[in-house]
Parts: C-alpha cells; structure tokens; sequence
C-alpha cells in the first residue's frame, strides 16, 4: 500500500457536550484538516446544538461531516 492510509475519527465531542468536549467545531475540523483526517463523526452527548457550527466547518475545511 502506497501513500497515507484513510482515516475517519467516529467519536469526537464538540463544547456541546456538557463536561466532556472542550473544543470548538472550528478548532476541531481545522486540525482534522491538517492531519489528513477524511471525516468526523460529532456525537455530542444529548444535544445537536453544535451540528449548524460543524457543518459550516466541514464546508469551509473539506473534511467530511457524519452527524451521530
């Protein structure tokens, strides 16, 4: 196999989620970008508040969104 392998994190919480993310969308596709990650999966806990935030994200950084 050549080249780098495909990657997508399935488990990632945004600040939505009360006491266990600290990240913002925008920090959290941004350094998706840089790291070559293909998709994030937002799971946060009981609340897609967040899901407007990281959709705009996922368009400005061309990391692909998977809302669970």
């Amino acid at each position: 196999m050549t080249g780098r392998a495909r990657y997508a994190e399935l488990q990632v919480t945004s600040l939505f989620s009360f006491l266990r993310g600290a990240s913002s969308c925008e920090e959290l596709f941004a350094q998706a970008a840089l790291l070559g990650i293909e998709a994030l999966a937002v799971v946060d806990r009981n609340s897609l508040a967040g899901i407007v935030r990281a959709h705009e994200a996922a368009k400005a950084t061309g990391v692909r969104l998977i809302v669970g």
